[in-house]
């Protein structure tokens, strides 16, 4: 991949949604919901973004929740990445 970001941006890989739910009901394409669980692929340098100093505070393989419906998806040689900015990513999970 191809990718560097940018400032404060960050390019996630979202992780695949379970097809079947706990009681075993396989889940159609249009009913599932969109992953919001994803793998850090890249991360920007951070620095003076807006006129702030910004530290990067994920890094290269971390897991992490972002906002629903945030960022902007690109696809790269047949794969499908997000590129945000580090404010849209909620949490790490660890």
């Amino acid at each position: 991949m191809n990718l560097r970001p940018l400032g404060d941006r960050v390019v996630i890989k979202k992780v695949e949604a379970e097809e079947t739910t706990k009681s075993g009901i396989v889940l159609p394409g249009a009913a599932k919901e969109k992953p919001q669980i994803a793998e850090v692929i890249a991360v920007g340098p951070g620095g003076v973004v807006d006129g702030k100093e910004i530290q990067m505070q994920v890094k290269v393989g971390d897991k992490v929740i972002f906002s629903k419906y945030s960022g902007n998806e690109v696809k790269v040689d047949g794969e499908e990445y997000t590129i945000l900015r580090q404010d849209d990513i909620l949490a790490i999970v660890e």
